[in-house]
């Protein structure tokens, strides 16, 4: 029997022009498939004008000029309707969707929905289930102890999975699901044990967790900075009155 993690999976990544889920805006973006593990991996990818500047700072981490988007990125509106719809063909293949850091690039895609086509990422996914992997979390819940960060680089690093071309999404997101798989091979006598559907629901509460436990070290530091306990998908913001 196929262990799910040797199996067909699929992975999300975006880059965007900053953090902000709320504000930023998504500048590239790719979606890619490996049927089994070690398999050749089929990518899709999307490049953006985002209709508003890029700040230096993004254009750093990525590459991506306002200039080079302008000439060669696509309006906004289609590519999200295609990348919603991309993902929910993932979804009813019963592909588990690799997402690094999923509260983030879930959330800014369902805010660029909600702002280009008046649509929430809920509303693409609705007919089917969406079970959603995290390898930021997992590691977090299965190597709580071990120091140091945990962002896709360092994972990469610690799970000795190659990382051509950092901050290009279709990179990136190859390099998570490696990632993924190599956590649940580690922890194989947990893992295996586990559904995708089931791990889903866990890293709900793992997530939870997790921030509960950064929030009290935000209070011990005397930071008012915090932290939102919802995973995948952070939760629209009221409509202003």
């Amino acid at each position: 029997m196929t262990l799910w993690f040797d199996g067909p999976l699929a992975a999300f990544d975006t880059e965007t022009t900053g953090v902000d889920v709320e504000q930023d805006r998504i500048v590239s973006a790719a979606i890619v498939v490996q049927e089994s593990a070690g398999g050749r991996p089929r990518i899709t990818r999307w490049l953006v004008n985002p209709g508003i500047p890029v700040p230096g700072e993004a254009t750093d981490v990525h590459g991506l000029t306002d200039d080079h988007l302008q000439r060669n990125g696509r309006w906004p509106a289609p590519v999200m309707d295609e990348v919603g719809k991309a993902l929910a063909v993932q979804c009813a293949a019963g592909r588990p969707l690799v997402v690094m850091n999923a509260p983030f690039d879930l959330t800014v895609l369902d805010r660029e929905l909600r702002r280009h086509r008046a649509t929430p990422l809920a509303r693409y996914l609705e007919h089917v289930p969406l079970t959603v992997l995290d390898p930021r979390v997992l590691d977090k819940h299965l190597d709580r102890y071990r120091k140091g960060r945990r962002k896709l680089r360092d994972l990469c690093s610690q799970y000795e999975v190659v990382l051509d071309g950092a901050h290009d999404p279709a990179a990136d997101a190859l390099a998570a699901l490696e990632v993924t798989r190599a956590v649940a091979r580690r922890f194989a006598a947990r893992m295996e044990r586990l559904t995708p559907v089931e791990l889903h629901t866990l890293q709900a509460e793992w997530h939870a967790s997790q921030t509960r436990g950064l929030q009290a070290w935000f209070a011990r530091a005397g930071t008012t900075q915090t932290v939102d306990p919802a995973w995948p998908l952070l939760p629209a913001l009221p409509a202003a009155a």
